[in-house]
């Protein structure tokens, strides 16, 4: 279990599910099962993740067409109760019938009984009404825990909260690092207002159209030699910092080699004092205006 002073994100009670605090850190497997590195080695850097109190483990049917499940099942193999398993589904297969069948089969190639938290991957031509209906009837199957979703801009979650049931959803993961703020505008204050964390994908900034080279940018690596900390470091310690005291985002990077668990790890223990934090948001300012939600 990790250690009750790292630095945590409290998800809201859910159905019969209480509070629950869960790590800053997480862990991600976009492109884990497809032949990149060699499987066990994965699989050895989550289990690796998992004792070092990286508990959150994100997933998707999407990722390898389900190979990523597969990779993260092999992974809990013994180790499920150290484990807060996330997995999402495909828009087209978010029915009232399809996302039952997904659920299962994603529960299948994981090899647990229980999703900890099902996710809308992100908004379709289905209506909200008839997934959230799902997302409460596979809750009351016992298959999820909690549901949420994902790449949900602001307007998209005023139209999942007018649906019924909809108040409830758990978290919004979406793409969020330096170099793409502009959920700081309109999408993470409405989120604070509502008591709803982000997960934040790609926190090291490996993609989005606003993109830039953040792991080479001269303030970055400033700031991490000043640290003793590496690049990728600091642009972890940044996405999860509080902001007025209060910290919201979890942060999901992969890692598939055990060098980048230690150091995904160790950032949760890294601490940006107020004048790296101003440095930082003069290098890549917040928006100033509402900006298109950053996807990939």
């Amino acid at each position: 279990m990790p250690n009750q002073d790292i630095p945590s994100v409290t998800l809201a009670a859910q159905g019969d599910q209480a509070a629950i605090q869960l790590p800053a850190i997480g862990q991600g497997t976009w492109y884990m099962g497809e032949g990149l590195v060699p499987k066990d080695q994965e699989v050895k850097a989550l289990q690796q993740g998992l004792e070092l109190g990286l508990r959150l483990i994100d997933t998707a049917e999407m990722y390898g067409e389900g190979a990523a499940e597969k990779v993260v099942g092999e992974a809990l193999r013994g180790r499920r109760d150290q484990a807060f398993v996330v997995s999402k589904v495909y828009p087209w297969n978010a029915g009232s019938k399809g996302a039952i069948k997904a659920c299962e089969n994603s529960l299948k190639r994981l090899g647990i009984d229980c999703l900890d938290l099902y996710l809308l991957h992100w908004p379709g031509s289905i209506p909200l009404e008839e997934t959230v209906d799902a997302f409460q009837r596979l809750r009351e199957q016992g298959k999820i825990k909690r549901f949420g979703v994902s790449n949900f801009d602001a307007d998209d979650m005023q139209a999942l909260y007018r649906t019924s049931g909809g108040s409830e959803c758990a978290v919004n993961q979406v793409l969020y690092h330096l170099g793409s703020r502009g959920i700081e505008h309109s999408l993470r204050p409405w989120q604070r207002e509502h008591d709803m964390p982000i997960m934040a994908y790609c926190p090291i900034a490996q993609g989005g159209s606003l993109r830039k080279e953040l792991l080479t940018d001269s303030t970055v690596e400033a700031i991490a030699n000043e640290l003793n900390a590496t690049p990728a470091q600091v642009l972890l310690a940044w996405a999860i910092r509080p902001v007025d005291r209060r910290r919201d985002v979890i942060a999901i990077p992969k890692a598939a080699t055990s060098a980048h668990v230690e150091q995904n790890a160790a950032a949760l223990s890294l601490q940006l004092n107020d004048d790296a934090l101003a440095r930082l948001d003069e290098a890549f300012p917040a928006p100033q205006r509402k900006t298109s939600l950053d996807i990939v």
